[in-house]
């Protein structure tokens, strides 16, 4: 499978990308388009710079809260599962906050907003103390003994 990652720009970015693609690259002035995470922003290796002609956007890697599928096709019929997508590179306008975290929020559409907390199980709280007489009563009796402090009626 390849890697994969999702590129999410601003609509100004997008229309200029979009421009980018569908003309003859020789046609268009200072057609460079680079990606790079290293320089003044990269202090902990997810912040980067996107650069489009000549403009400069700062870009943040972030962890979706999900994996997301990725599939091609040849025939328009038969799918091809690529990759699984676990990233997501937010492109930004310079005066745009950075996102906090390394965790994006929300996912790839609407329904996904806020998902981790509304949608994943959260973990019980459960007494350390519990746990431990559980798990030692539980070797007990694989060993052929029997529960410490059991009622038996």
């Amino acid at each position: 499978m390849d890697e994969q990652f999702i590129l999410r720009v601003t609509p100004s970015v997008a229309e200029r990308i979009e421009q980018l693609l569908n003309e003859n690259p020789s046609s268009y002035e200072d057609g460079s388009l680079d990606l790079s995470f290293s320089g003044m922003y990269t202090e902990d290796g997810r912040s980067g710079t996107f650069v489009i002609g000549n403009d400069r956007f700062p870009a943040s890697l972030l962890d979706l809260p999900c994996i997301v599928e990725s599939y091609k096709t040849y025939d328009d019929s038969v799918l091809i599962k690529t990759a699984d997508i676990g990233q997501i590179i937010m492109v930004r306008e310079e005066g745009d906050p950075a996102p906090d975290g390394v965790e994006y929020k929300h996912g790839l559409t609407p329904p996904m907003r806020d998902a981790r907390r509304r949608r994943f199980r959260r973990e019980p709280d459960l007494n350390p103390e519990l746990v431990q007489r559980v798990e030692k009563d539980l070797l007990n009796i694989m060993a052929g003994g029997t529960a410490e402090n059991a009622d038996i009626l």
